[in-house]
């Protein structure tokens, strides 16, 4: 992810591209250790969600609906806590809040063509989810579904969850982590698979399948994330994407 801002005698993109030498690092090479071993114990935490006792949760369900609203603070807990890691890190280093998102919006044009580009993106990572679903088969590991809102609470709630991970997730798997393993590896391509690889690991408690799919939308958000060098689209698409999957499809669709 870099500045927005291009110098004024800058060569044409192909060239620039051809040319691209990786980035600085953002924070340490021990913060980037931390990051992953706190990943680690989320895998472990979602091995065990997946493969521990049950206790009142239904058959094949992680939880029952009655902890909905804690699991969604949870949720958005540990978001805003790994966001403040990844923050703490590259603010020792003296960057900021934009070293991580790689710009803001400038004027109402910006905001117009990052809507633009969401739309289609959006479509696109609903016809690779589908399609590597139906290419796995379906899943036996404990679901989710009952968790997912039925009251104005909880959609409200899970809204606010829904934007967190948007901004806090890209803030984390892409313009954190994916810039620091560009910068150690040399290699923009080893970043966004590798960082794809661990997003779909942080959801380890939904299930090995679903985790597959996970890794390749966050393949997906990486790529998206090289080509803008900022996350505005990805956090639209991201907090979108969350909204549709977990509520609003079925009021669309029932």
């Amino acid at each position: 992810m870099q500045d927005n801002q291009t110098p004024a005698a800058s060569p044409p993109e192909p060239a620039r591209a051809a040319h691209q030498e990786a980035p600085k690092p953002i924070a340490s090479m021990r913060h980037l250790i931390g990051l992953l071993l706190i990943g680690a114990g989320v895998v472990a935490l979602g091995f065990y969600a997946q493969h521990g006792s049950t206790g009142s949760a239904p058959s094949g369900q992680l939880a029952g609906h009655a902890v909905a609203i804690q699991v969604y603070l949870f949720a958005i807990s540990l978001d805003w806590a790994l966001f403040y890691y990844c923050w703490a890190g590259v603010h020792r280093r003296g960057g900021s809040l934009w070293s991580l998102a790689g710009g803001r919006w400038n004027s109402w044009r910006d905001v117009a063509v990052d809507l633009g580009i969401a739309l289609p993106f959006w479509l696109v990572w609903e016809g690779a989810a589908y399609g590597v679903r139906r290419l796995l088969g379906p899943s036996e590991a404990k679901s989710v579904d009952s968790l997912l809102p039925q009251s104005l609470l909880e959609v409200l709630v899970w809204i606010a969850t829904c934007a967190t991970a948007g901004i806090c997730e890209e803030m984390v798997f892409r313009g954190y982590l994916q810039r620091q393993l560009y910068a150690f590896t040399g290699s923009l391509t080893t970043a966004v698979v590798a960082q794809g690889a661990i997003f779909g690991l942080f959801h380890a408690y939904q299930g090995w399948k679903n985790v597959t799919v996970i890794c390749v939308l966050g393949l997906l958000y990486g790529l998206l994330a090289a080509w803008r060098r900022n996350l505005r689209v990805n956090i639209i698409a991201h907090a979108w994407s969350d909204i549709w999957e977990g509520w609003l499809k079925f009021i669309v669709w029932h």
